[in-house]
């Protein structure tokens, strides 16, 4: 992405300021023990109760974007984290919206993938 003075900045800056704007308040960058590393793979899955939240189960990236925050819905479980993910490709929701690149995604949504092995 560039700006107006031609300088060229990473997407993953100008979605941080964005999003920063948007709440009211900076991004934390502080990763809490034991949540999903950045960089991790995952794969985003249905819920088995109701038609969502996405159309279909599909691949990602935890974003260093923001580290996880505390899911404060009311419907959250206990110690529920959202994490950004980045879609490997875009994907709609469960009600046809998007496509979206990226989205802050319920912990329960998301299954880690096993790492690679060397």
């Amino acid at each position: 992405m560039t700006e107006s003075s031609g300088r060229s900045f990473p997407a993953e800056v100008d979605d941080r300021q964005v999003v920063g704007q948007i709440l009211g308040r900076p991004l934390s960058q502080t990763w809490s023990t034991g949540a999903l590393a950045p960089g991790s793979r995952v794969t985003v899955v249905r819920d088995q109760d109701w038609d969502g939240p996405w159309q279909v189960e599909f691949a990602g990236t935890i974003d260093a974007m923001s580290a996880p925050e505390p899911n404060e819905h009311a419907q959250a479980f206990e110690g529920e984290l959202l994490y950004w993910v980045t879609f490997d490709a875009p994907q709609y929701d469960s009600g046809g919206d998007g496509p979206y690149r990226k989205a802050r995604i319920w912990g329960r949504y998301l299954r880690a993938d096993p790492e690679p092995e060397a």
